[in-house]
């Protein structure tokens, strides 16, 4: 599965749990991950997507570790299994089907 599609299911997933899941774009700051996730209660998570088998760029993984320094709840999921797990871990109320 492309990330792409796994990008497109996580924010279908968030999205019917009643959660925000944001675009995160930041202009001359590469590597910064994909979605901002807040969920219903105010939660805000920082979500990177990969493929299964994708792997962190350097810029990637210095940016997260920059983040969570500062405290961030920073996650990298891998594959559509492991987005469903994190749903259901930060928004438990229902089971996606998605």
């Amino acid at each position: 599965m492309k990330e792409s599609a796994i990008e497109a299911r996580l924010v279908k997933m968030v999205r019917e749990r009643g959660g925000l899941c944001y675009k995160f774009v930041s202009p001359s700051n590469p590597g910064v991950p994909d979605r901002i996730v807040i969920t219903p209660d105010g939660r805000s998570i920082y979500v990177e997507l990969k493929t299964e088998i994708g792997r962190l760029a350097t810029i990637q993984r210095w940016q997260l570790d920059e983040m969570r320094k500062r405290g961030a709840d920073v996650r990298v999921l891998k594959g559509l299994e492991e987005v469903k797990a994190f749903v259901r871990e930060v928004m438990p109320d229902e089971v996606s089907t998605a």
